[in-house]
């Protein structure tokens, strides 16, 4: 039985399959980086439809597909599929739906026009990862969750999943990025966000603008621990959790980062 300590990342972009911002390079890195150090450690990330299938040789995984995520009283099917990073022995997870992700754009289409069901497409994901991980059978010790498409995964670990065994000894790592977006995700995003009866519309507090600040802010709130992934932090973000009593928080430091400061961190969450 492996003794070494479980790391998921949980990202909406990472090199070389996804870059929207400077971060996709750093959640390679890191990845490697942790794996490099002995760490037990995959990845997640939807499968956007911008992402080439054959190019990054992505492979369903026939085991692991088959769920239905409940999102809006919908049901939609999952699909999972899996490729090896580059140049490192580990494996990404790419979820999956032709109503969410076929498409190729990814959160506006060609005309900039936002796309209305981006915040069905974040619960979906949100959800559909945590469901992933609880169908691995593979509880991890740090869940490091990075950009605003991930915020509702450290809200749902502290409250809808929060009796799931496989999150039982789980801390949370959570990236505040630069902001990418200047829409809403909806009014209803705190409904919609709702997702079974251990969460209530007051968890969702935070997330209740529904812009890219409350998609941060949210996901902050409800971490272990924070760090700041660039150099072009909303200052009222760097403000607010700068400084967290009770968390531990990692500040930027550059893009030419050895990322040693996120290995300490790691094995200071998983007690190591």
């Amino acid at each position: 039985m492996s003794t070494k300590k479980r790391i998921l990342f949980i990202a909406t972009e990472m090199s070389p399959y996804l870059e929207l911002t400077e971060f996709a390079e750093v959640i390679n890195k890191l990845a490697i980086k942790s794996n490099d150090s002995g760490l037990e450690v995959r990845c997640i990330m939807p499968r956007f439809g911008v992402i080439n299938e054959r190019r990054h040789r992505l492979h369903e995984v026939v085991r692991l597909s088959g769920i239905n995520v409940s999102v809006d009283n919908d049901d939609y099917p999952l699909q999972i599929k899996v490729a090896s990073l580059p140049n490192a022995r580990l494996q990404v997870y790419f979820l999956e739906n032709e109503d969410f992700f076929k498409r190729k754009q990814v959160f506006h289409a060609e005309d900039e026009t936002w796309f209305e069901d981006n915040i069905l497409r974040t619960v979906f994901f949100c959800k559909g990862a945590l469901e992933t991980v609880k169908k691995f059978g593979w509880p991890p010790d740090i869940i490091h969750c990075s950009g605003w498409m991930t915020g509702l995964i450290p809200a749902y670990i502290k409250t809808a999943y929060k009796k799931e065994p496989v999150f039982g000894n789980s801390k949370v790592v959570f990236t505040i990025g630069q902001n990418t977006f200047k829409e809403k995700l909806g009014t209803d995003l705190v409904r919609k966000a709702i997702i079974n009866a251990n969460i209530k519309e007051k968890d969702l507090e935070a997330f209740k603008e529904g812009n890219n600040t409350a998609m941060f802010r949210g996901g902050a709130s409800f971490a272990d621990a924070i760090t700041f992934g660039g150099d072009k932090i909303e200052k009222k973000l760097v403000e607010e959790f700068g400084k967290v009593k009770g968390k531990k928080v990692v500040p930027f430091k550059g893009w030419d980062s050895d990322l040693t400061e996120y290995l300490d961190l790691y094995n200071e969450l998983a007690g190591k």
